[in-house]
């Protein structure tokens, strides 16, 4: 007999908290007939090219804008930050797990987003839970867009304030909506670039109704650090804005070739979020490997520029190339290009077809994107040859033509 009916013998069912689990079953039939496409095992590193069940994948799915995960000199300072501090800090960075490379790494952080202070946490999304939790109050107000990052959103839920947002990138809602709590203190989050749409904020004019309506600007830089800016140092940099945002948050999932985030402000908000950021507090440091290779990422941003050309000339040819051949890439203008092609079923069998292509690409469906907006979400590095986008694009042409999207 199934155990799960065993144990549900004794219980009534329409109380017991495991029901939703033996209802989702959409995963398990999704993966007997082929077209599940999460949790795909790499068996490499993350570069233009990554071994899949031992073939060889053209990888479009990938943030490794830069390409850095697997530079020589990333490499070499994370296995050296492992010979001297080892694997791990056993402990928060409140307490024991502080050591010099953290704070060397927090004043460059300063330093490259030329603000007064910066602070890394574990990872990305605990930097968004930690610093909108702690500043937003119970008498506060918080405004996002619409289409930010979850974890901007769970922050928010997090917070005691209330939460307000306003339609994707629409600066007369964003006024609209920050009218109604004029009098009230205010935070407005942003992403700088939009993780699902390719596109970026509105940043001068959001900036100008945060100042008219005296609210303070948050902008999650996590797509925008290394790729935006003259000297990559993100939106803010991009639009000539780096002394106008309060907060800029960035990731080392993306650019900086690890995994963790930090938050970059004036001196005192800074050190209010380090002592009442509870994702920060209660977190334990992010490890020596992880600090060492952020450092070695920095300096080869700061060093060599051409990258970011190369990421750009890469990202224009494929824009370009989804445009010439009818795909619906919406407002992509960055090297996130989602190419929408419908319903989700049709973006699972587009995916998968695109698999059998020798493309590994990513796909988002409903609720992560509106019904009937289902997208193929590719994403492009400064390491991709031409070659590769040209197989890229001739594998999308082939499976846009099987499936009728194009």
């Amino acid at each position: 007999m199934d155990s799960k009916v065993v144990q549900n013998e004794s219980l009534d069912l329409k109380k017991d908290i495991f029901q939703k689990c033996f209802k989702f079953t959409i995963a398990y039939e999704l993966q007997k007939i082929g077209m599940y496409p999460y949790f795909r095992v790499i068996e490499s590193a993350q570069g233009p090219e990554v071994i899949m069940n031992g073939r060889k994948m053209i990888m479009i799915g990938s943030n490794n804008y830069l390409g850095l995960t697997n530079h020589p000199k990333v490499k070499e300072a994370a296995i050296n930050a492992i010979k001297k501090y080892g694997t791990g800090c056993a402990g928060s960075r409140f307490l024991n797990g502080t050591l010099d490379i953290h704070v060397e790494l927090e004043e460059k952080l300063a330093w490259f987003m030329r603000k007064e202070s910066a602070l890394v946490f574990s990872t990305g999304f605990q930097v968004n839970l930690g610093v909108i939790a702690s500043l937003v109050g119970k008498d506060d107000v918080v405004i996002i867009d619409k289409m930010d990052h979850a974890s901007i959103v769970d922050g928010c839920r997090l917070s005691f304030g209330e939460v307000k947002r306003y339609k994707h990138n629409d600066i007369e809602d964003l006024e609209r909506v920050i009218k109604e709590c004029e009098e009230k203190p205010k935070l407005v989050v942003v992403d700088g670039v939009f993780s699902m749409e390719g596109d970026i904020v509105k940043l001068p004019e959001v900036y100008q109704i945060c100042k008219k309506y005296g609210a303070r600007l948050m902008v999650d830089d996590a797509h925008g650090i290394g790729v935006l800016g003259e000297t990559g140092r993100g939106t803010a940099e991009h639009f000539g804005l780096e002394k106008e945002v309060d907060l800029i948050m960035g990731t080392y999932s993306k650019s900086l070739a690890s995994i963790g985030g930090f938050i970059a402000g004036d001196k005192d908000v800074i050190n209010y979020i380090k002592h009442f950021g509870r994702a920060f507090i209660f977190s334990a440091s992010p490890p020596p490997a992880s600090i060492a290779a952020v450092s070695a990422a920095i300096d080869i941003i700061v060093s060599e520029p051409e990258r970011r050309e190369r990421l750009w000339k890469n990202t224009n040819k494929m824009l370009k190339g989804f445009k010439e051949l009818g795909f619906d890439i919406g407002v992509a203008e960055t090297p996130i290009i989602p190419v929408i092609v419908g319903e989700d079923e049709l973006a699972f069998k587009f995916v998968m077809m695109l698999q059998e292509e020798g493309i590994f690409a990513n796909v988002a469906v409903s609720p992560a994107v509106p019904p009937g907006k289902a997208l193929i979400r590719t994403s492009y590095m400064a390491t991709h040859t031409d070659e590769h986008l040209d197989k890229v694009l001739e594998a999308f042409k082939k499976v846009g033509k099987a499936l009728g999207v194009i």
